[in-house]
């Protein structure tokens, strides 16, 4: 049995919902068929048909996913995959193309004069499909981060937003489809490379725009840039969207740990005479639960000066119950001109690193602080009722051997130190 996947975005040329899906499908064809059928579930008919296509971006196989109009959709398709005009190619021989070129759309629930390009209709539109429950809320998570940003930047509630920018029913089906992939890959983990900044201007409903589109640069605040000297939207609002779902902006990493299963090419629509415009996607498993897991953990640390220790203790206590933090440990040391000082050291899940600083900021008096990402192992354990409602921690050790340690917080209503260690000894007992 594999351990927890993981999937690293790569984007070469950029990133869009389309490329964002086409790489996944490509990557992992075997979960093409459901990916469409959820997308079918909530597009109305005359919205179209997805499609999947093979094509070539400068020598390189890549899948491409759009919507082809209801008027020139067929009735039906054939099994394989089409090739797209001349930067149509055969089937890269090293993947298995998806069995359906194309879905057809249901009849959605699209009542007339049905505005489908706010953020409310879409909205609707997708708690009214039949979805579960973790399509939806995946789908509705990356459709809220478009919308909160679009609502930033024009000065309008959430739900008077109106995706101008986005084609209505390629952004829906770009979200869904995206919703259903990260559903149905579970627990997998996400991290992503370095993001091309791109350059010019792009059209929109409100004129010219600065690249990238003030939308996608507040969604992707926070996160790692890099200039190539290729101009163009090289990252475009959904795919910013997605990423921000995904991702936490302290989650980048460039070399993920693990076995190489997977791994998958989505083209975008553009096409650059430097390099291929696609995104790639690899996914890692980890080590087996049987073994040592790994994984990716933001360490923090500042220093506090000017506390008064209850006020720190009351920090301390409120920052351990923040969600994704793991630990944290007080040092005491001496600092600049001999003043006494405490070392805060936070250990938080990667993608809680935002919501961890901001806590840092609100609970002490520190006017900044660092981090860094690590790599962690961790050995498998499990917990199991000893008796006397006192829980057992299990660790299986790499040579075989089980050591346990007693739930210290079962033990607190004990009277007395020699009480607490006698029952502590008899539930470690290794006989």
């Amino acid at each position: 049995m594999t351990g927890r996947r993981h999937i690293h975005l790569q984007p070469q040329g950029g990133i869009a919902g389309d490329m964002f899906v086409a790489a996944m499908l490509d990557a992992f064809p075997e979960i093409a068929d459901r990916v469409l059928t959820d997308v079918c579930a909530v597009l109305p008919k005359e919205a179209g048909t997805a499609r999947l296509v093979r094509v070539s971006k400068n020598g390189i196989a890549a899948l491409h996913f759009s919507l082809a109009a209801a008027s020139t959709a067929p009735e039906s398709r054939p099994a394989e995959l089409a090739a797209a005009g001349p930067e149509g190619a055969a089937a890269n021989p090293h993947h298995h193309a998806p069995a359906a070129a194309a879905h057809h759309t249901s009849t959605a629930a699209h009542p007339a004069g049905h505005h489908h390009g706010t953020y409310k209709a879409l909205r609707h539109l997708i708690q009214a499909a039949r979805l579960s429950d973790s399509v939806a809320g995946h789908a509705l998570g990356i459709l809220q981060v478009l919308a909160e940003a679009e609502a930033a930047i024009h000065g309008v509630p959430v739900d008077e937003v109106h995706f101008h920018e986005l084609s209505d029913w390629d952004s829906l089906m770009d979200v869904v489809a995206a919703g259903s992939i990260v559903s149905v890959l579970g627990d997998a983990t996400w991290s992503v490379d370095a993001l091309p900044l791109g350059g010019g201007q792009v059209r929109t409903q409100h004129g010219w725009l600065p690249v990238p589109a003030p939308a996608t640069a507040l969604i992707l605040q926070g996160y790692p840039w890099r200039s190539d000297g290729i101009d163009g939207e090289r990252v475009t609002p959904t795919g910013a969207a997605i990423v921000r779902h995904l991702v936490g902006p302290g989650a980048t990493k460039s070399a993920p740990a693990g076995t190489l299963v997977a791994s998958g090419y989505g083209a975008g629509t553009k096409n650059f005479a430097a390099m291929a415009n696609v995104l790639r996607v690899m996914a890692f498993d980890g080590p087996s639960s049987a073994d040592a897991g790994q994984g990716v953990v933001a360490n923090v640390q500042f220093d506090i000066d000017d506390m008064t220790g209850e006020e720190i203790g009351i920090a301390a206590e409120r920052l351990r119950r923040v969600a994704g933090v793991l630990d944290l440990a007080l040092v005491p040391a001496q600092g600049k001109k001999g003043r006494p000082l405490t070392m805060f050291h936070v250990l938080a899940q990667a993608h809680a690193l935002q919501s961890c600083c901001d806590a840092i900021f609100a609970e002490t008096s520190t006017i900044g602080l660092r981090w860094t990402l690590c790599d962690r192992m961790v050995l498998a354990r499990s917990m199991r009722d000893a008796g006397d409602g006192v829980r057992v921690k299990e660790v299986l050790r790499p040579d075989g051997r089980l050591t346990v340690k007693t739930e210290s917080d079962d033990l607190q209503a004990l009277a007395g130190l020699q009480e607490r260690r006698s029952k502590k000894a008899r539930y470690e007992d290794p006989r």
